[in-house]
């Protein structure tokens, strides 16, 4: 016969692999219901006491909570239920935002005491017997400070029982079912500003671009970050800063790629707002060249700008903002290292900045639309390098509302050279006009809606 000890390790090695399976599930493009229902169906090759499972998820619209997926019922049947606010075991860990384990009756009638006549006779039907559970486990799905719904187990079976283990397992789940409910709430409300304010085609364009970009940090983060905080796994200290580290870095990508999101959107809708001033390139481009610097090791940033070169009339966020787009690219597509020199020119009414790379450089019919939106030069040397294709076409526009323009010059193999102009400040030089009439940027990429859509 099996220890105990062999059996609790046999156990949690499995809880494991379910983990990493269901990790990848999130990674395919699927109906966020077809994704819901392959991780219940996951957590039931693992609870195997379990007879009957449930995703309810809070639908603001009607104020009730409807399925989503289900296990070991009638799922036409079970859709017909709706649970309301506070409702049953599912309104309370909703509410209270923490998972049970109920393993007797008595404790499952109690909690279950407000629950309407009405769904009861749903679930009975839904089950093809009377809905008497004998051991509960319920745990909230939930992200961050946003609340989805509840992911509930059932087992009808006098004798039955859960274990207090299981917990873990089964609140690791439901987070990972938050995530992909999350994810697919994020490209809905894209969705819904692309279709108001572009062309179908640009709207699938985006949907593509953050559908490969942002789903692949997002499932690292909450896969790794699941590992570590299993009570029952000791990691080496080794194994944690290694695990710790990927989690770090997928969280800078995920914070780079939200802020390019939103500076496109900003753009999309018209709300990109500068206050131009009185600005010496030179100052900032040395700030911005030490900050990506900071970042690499196989790069040497060279600043060849005087601090003679005459002023500009700019908005220094925004012109910070293009300096990182086109150095972030120039790091990103010189993956040997090298070295990458910003320059400035003065010219009869303009300064020319240039920033040249050392890189894998781009072919001449690629040229033209890399300042065009969600474009991305793809040949076998960039398929693994990161982005979403906003970075040019955001500092293009930035560029321009500032009266300057933007373009490149390349060799395959040799490297890219990023150029970009911006007027110089004299007593006749107007502000640049702004897109809009605003002063002030006000918009949110994440909407103030609630609930599910």
């Amino acid at each position: 016969m099996q220890s105990t000890d062999n059996i609790q390790d046999s156990q949690i090695t499995h809880e494991h692999q379910t983990i990493s399976e269901t990790i990848r599930v999130l990674k395919h493009s699927l109906p966020l219901s077809n994704i819901l229902a392959s991780i219940l169906e996951k957590v039931f090759s693992v609870i195997t006491q379990a007879e009957f499972g449930v995703v309810m998820i809070w639908d603001q619209s009607s104020g009730l909570f409807r399925p989503w997926a289900s296990y070991g019922c009638d799922p036409v049947v079970i859709k017909r239920i709706g649970l309301r606010a506070g409702e049953s075991i599912t309104g309370k860990v909703y509410e209270e935002g923490m998972p049970i384990l109920l393993n007797s009756r008595q404790e499952i009638e109690c909690a279950m005491e407000n629950i309407r006549s009405g769904n009861c006779f749903i679930l009975d039907r839904a089950l093809g017997h009377e809905y008497k559970p004998a051991c509960t486990i319920a745990a909230p799905i939930s992200v961050v400070a946003q609340k989805f719904g509840v992911l509930i187990l059932h087992s009808f079976i006098e004798g039955h029982q859960f274990d207090q283990a299981d917990i873990p397992f089964v609140q690791s789940m439901a987070d990972l079912m938050a995530i992909a409910i999350e994810y697919s709430r994020q490209v809905a409300k894209a969705d819904i500003i692309h279709q108001t304010h572009e062309a179908e085609q640009l709207r699938s364009e985006m949907m593509a671009a953050l559908s490969h970009e942002l789903r692949m940090p997002l499932t690292t983060i909450k896969g790794y970050s699941t590992l570590l905080l299993m009570d029952e796994v000791h990691w080496e200290n080794t194994q944690i800063n290694e695990y710790l580290h990927l989690i770090d870095e997928e969280c800078d990508n995920m914070q780079s790629m939200i802020k390019t999101i939103l500076d496109s959107s900003l753009i999309d809708v018209n709300q990109l707002s500068i206050e131009s001033q009185p600005l010496h390139l030179e100052n900032i481009t040395r700030q911005v060249a030490n900050e990506i610097q900071r970042q690499t090791s196989n790069h040497q940033l060279i600043v060849d700008l005087s601090p003679s070169l005459p002023m500009v009339a700019a908005d220094s966020r925004w012109i910070k903002q293009v300096f990182r787009n086109i150095l972030d690219n120039a790091v990103k597509y010189s993956p040997n290292g090298g070295l990458i020199v910003i320059h400035g020119e003065v010219r009869k009414d303009d300064v020319v900045i240039s920033i040249a790379d050392q890189g894998i450089g781009i072919s001449p019919e690629d040229l033209i639309p890399i300042f065009e939106k969600y474009f991305r030069v793809r040949n076998t040397s960039t398929r693994n390098i990161p982005g979403t294709g906003l970075g040019l076409p955001i500092s293009r526009a930035i560029v321009e509302v500032h009266g300057g323009r933007i373009w490149a010059d390349s060799k395959l193999g040799q490297g890219t050279t990023v150029f970009f102009s911006l007027p110089i400040l004299n007593i006749k030089t107007k502000p640049p006009t702004p897109l809009n009439k605003q002063n002030e940027i006000d918009f949110d990429l994440y909407g103030n809606e609630e609930g599910m859509k």
